[in-house]
């Protein structure tokens, strides 16, 4: 196999920026509280995978448990790095995170919340949607080092 051309490489660059920026759409429709504009994110059939385990299928009901969540609960807001973009096939991408929190009225992280996230994203026609979004915490059992390394990494983007 010869090296890409020029124009494959542009189109593939052109591609990767837009599953990074679904990714940067999803953490701020988050962080702005907007649950409609979170799960418009994510393909028709959808799955998310909360940082609990739970799992919700489908726009609308992400869009309900989002709202819920919202509701009940005052959420942290999230920092986020993209670790790796990789694409499957010409219309699907895997993207790797992490993402810190940092609680309302807070300027630093809640380190107990760090996580680790998963991305697939679909291209349909022309537009990349979400087909699973897992959120991991990132615990680390037993290795307190990569804790800390993974807090270290997530502090760089607060300055």
């Amino acid at each position: 196999m010869g090296p890409q051309s020029v124009r494959e490489q542009d189109m593939h660059s052109a591609e990767e920026s837009a599953v990074r920026a679904l990714y940067q759409r999803l953490l701020e429709t988050w962080n702005q509280r907007n649950a409609d504009a979170m799960a418009a994110l994510f393909a028709v059939n959808g799955t998310i995978i909360g940082f609990d385990g739970s799992q919700n299928s489908g726009q609308a009901e992400i869009a309900a448990t989002t709202r819920q969540i919202f509701r009940e609960h005052l959420t942290h807001t999230y920092i986020g790095k993209v670790r790796e973009v990789r694409f499957l096939g010409p219309d699907v991408a895997l993207l790797h995170a992490v993402v810190g929190f940092i609680a309302p009225g807070q300027t630093d992280l809640d380190t107990a919340l760090n996580a680790v996230q998963t991305l697939i994203a679909v291209r349909y026609d022309d537009e990349w949607l979400v087909e699973l979004f897992q959120n991991t915490p990132a615990q680390f059992h037993g290795r307190p080092d990569l804790a800390q390394q993974l807090t270290d990494e997530l502090r760089e983007l607060l300055k």
